[in-house]
């Protein structure tokens, strides 16, 4: 049965008030690690990836003790409502980018009027901003944040909300080793957190954030079929599972290839419209390449 994921994800709403804090646990006062617990989160935006994000959390039993999400859709926090007690709403993004470590998780368009009006929240020298934006990159968003440069940005994948997500993250110089470490515990719960370099970062938007929807609907579609043939449900659902771990497996380490690969299974009822789907795949993906490249 297909899962809604509004339906998974459901809130416990407080609304905040405009007393914007920054909070940081302690560090280790025996060793005098500099690393700390981040325990007050903010979300500039409520939507899909705040709440997959947030679901992450959830599941591993990591949520941060204040998470101050501001939207100014009503809908959108009353869709939050239910998950965690330490989950505040707001229409007030300076609330929400006054904490220890804010996502910026609105839609790029938005992000010119949004971002500025951000720097007064941003002057702390302990907070940081995680952009989850394509396009805008770290000397960008610095430059409208009037200098403001204790930044990272990350792209966030939707496996994140099972704790298997791969969320490539890119950070700013100005970024300590500590505000490093503390991020990337921030993040583990959701999955791998690879430090790449910032160019590659839109490029992992197209493979790694939006591929699963290159996939789910024909794998959607298989399961259905499979079951049609006679399968349970379970059984359809393990045997495509195991079909595309050992495919990819042979992709990576087989040693073989791609078209020695692809000639090992003799049958291939969909070649044409395969083939059709990745020449479809090239011209649409590397034209959204395009339109992706960073704003400097």
């Amino acid at each position: 049965m297909e899962t809604d994921l509004s339906e998974i994800i459901k809130f416990d709403v407080k609304v905040v008030g405009k007393e914007p804090t920054v909070k940081i646990g302690e560090g280790n006062a025996e060793t005098g690690d500099e690393t700390m617990k981040i325990e007050n989160v903010g979300f500039i935006g409520g939507g899909r990836v705040a709440r997959i994000i947030l679901n992450g959390w959830k599941k591993a039993g990591t949520m941060p003790s204040r998470v101050v999400v501001s939207d100014p859709d009503g809908a959108v926090l009353e869709a939050l409502a239910g998950m965690a007690s330490e989950i505040e709403t707001t229409s007030d993004n300076a609330a929400a980018a006054a904490q220890a470590v804010c996502f910026l998780a609105v839609h790029p368009p938005a992000a010119k009027d949004v971002v500025p009006a951000l720097a007064p929240a941003l002057s702390g020298e302990v907070q940081v901003l995680v952009s989850l934006l394509p396009k805008f990159t770290l000397g960008k968003l610095a430059g409208m944040l009037g200098g403001f440069d204790r930044i990272a940005r990350m792209i966030p994948n939707a496996a994140s909300c099972m704790g298997a997500g791969y969320n490539p993250v890119a950070f700013a110089e100005s970024l300590s080793a500590s505000d490093r470490q503390n991020l990337e515990e921030l993040f583990a719960p959701l999955g791998e957190s690879p430090v790449v370099d910032e160019s590659t970062l839109e490029a992992y938007a197209i493979v790694t954030a939006m591929g699963p929807t290159y996939f789910w609907p024909q794998l959607y579609q298989l399961q259905a079929l499979a079951e049609s043939f006679g399968l349970a449900p379970d059984a359809a659902a393990k045997g495509i599972e195991q079909m595309m771990q050992g495919s990819l497996a042979m992709m990576a380490r087989s040693g073989l290839s791609p078209e020695q690969v692809q000639d090992l299974v003799p049958v291939k009822p969909l070649a044409e419209d395969v083939e059709v789907l990745c020449r479809s795949m090239e011209t649409k993906l590397s034209g959204l390449m395009e339109k992706l490249k960073p704003i400097v």
